[in-house]
């Protein structure tokens, strides 16, 4: 009977190698977004799932699973069979500011998943209702020490680089705001637009529309530099506001468990999607990515150094959610 542990423990790397080599088989791939559709990483996701779908001959199916900052997204993909069927459109949020602002999260941003690779890192831009009557940082700082009224801030989700943002403005202007959120950037940004709420910190792709029609009105981007996509949209910094700089980041992971030869394959399909010329196109051009497409280990070590980082961001803000 000594035998059999022994027996087991010899079969079960055969038993994963097989499985590696069936791998992807008829079955489709669920690619899940944890926020709404429409915003940055939404189409981040769906670039992806497309390209991975071409290379891997497979259906990738994209599921948008809003809420919690991108946490229910995260815990449903760390629930999930480790068998190379569910990936996660992993952030900044999901993977790293979560763990320090949420009193109790459904998982663990380590020990629940398998790193596949970093795709990229994004800049976020402030934005107003162009009804304020503001033209520049200064001009809303002003705004927002004399009218009670207007102090408040939307985010995508308590939890956010948004949200932080929102946050470390507050505190760098010394004026109180109230932070709305919402479950995604589309329904933010309409709420700006629509007067319901003063600003926000966001994406550029989502922000453009809107600043094109004529609702919003974009008065800084919150990199250290400027960004080739708007180079006339000074930073934070030039507009007064000392230490300011944030970026949010985009990554893949899968369940905890996933085989390293599916892991491996993954990483280099995506690897190989993000050099491609449309696909830089798209990300880099139109939303603004520093493309970056890293091996499972680097993002293993970046996300870790992640979180103690932002846990002290976290408590300088005050910034909690439920």
């Amino acid at each position: 009977m000594r035998c059999i542990p022994l027996l087991l423990a010899l079969l079960s790397p055969v038993a994963t190698w097989a499985q590696a080599v069936e791998w992807p088989g008829a079955k489709s791939i669920v690619y899940i977004v944890p926020f709404t559709p429409g915003g940055t990483v939404d189409t981040i996701g769906r670039t992806l799932a497309q390209k991975l779908g071409e290379s891997l001959h497979q259906t990738v199916v994209v599921e948008n699973k809003p809420g919690q900052a991108g946490g229910i997204g995260a815990a449903y993909v760390a629930r999930a069979a480790a068998d190379g069927y569910t990936l996660l459109g992993g952030t900044i949020s999901t993977h790293a500011i979560n763990a320090s602002i949420y009193k109790k999260l459904p998982y663990d941003p380590i020990k629940d998943f398998e790193p596949v690779t970093l795709v990229g890192r994004l800049p976020n831009v402030l934005v107003v209702n162009s009804q304020l009557g503001v033209g520049s940082v200064a001009e809303l700082v002003a705004l927002l020490k004399r009218d009670e009224s207007k102090r408040n801030f939307a985010s995508p989700g308590a939890g956010t680089t948004n949200h932080m943002a929102g946050q470390m403005f507050a505190n760098a202007i010394g004026v109180k705001l109230t932070h709305v959120p919402y479950k995604g950037s589309v329904p933010a940004f309409n709420d700006v637009a629509a007067g319901q709420v003063s600003l926000l910190f966001d994406q550029v792709t989502a922000a453009l529309p809107l600043v094109r029609s004529g609702k919003l009105k974009l008065l800084a981007v919150t990199t250290g530099q400027r960004i080739a996509l708007l180079p006339e949209l000074p930073t934070m910094i030039e507009s007064g506001i000392a230490d300011f700089e944030i970026s949010s980041w985009q990554a893949v992971y899968a369940p905890k468990g996933t085989p390293e030869a599916i892991v491996q394959r993954l990483n280099a399909e995506i690897v190989k999607a993000l050099r491609q010329p449309d696909v830089q196109a798209r990300l880099s051009n139109q939303l603004a990515m520093e493309i970056v497409g890293s091996t499972p280990q680097e993002l293993r070590e970046h996300t870790a150094k992640e979180i103690p980082r932002w846990a002290e961001l976290v408590k300088k803000s005050g910034a909690m959610a439920d």
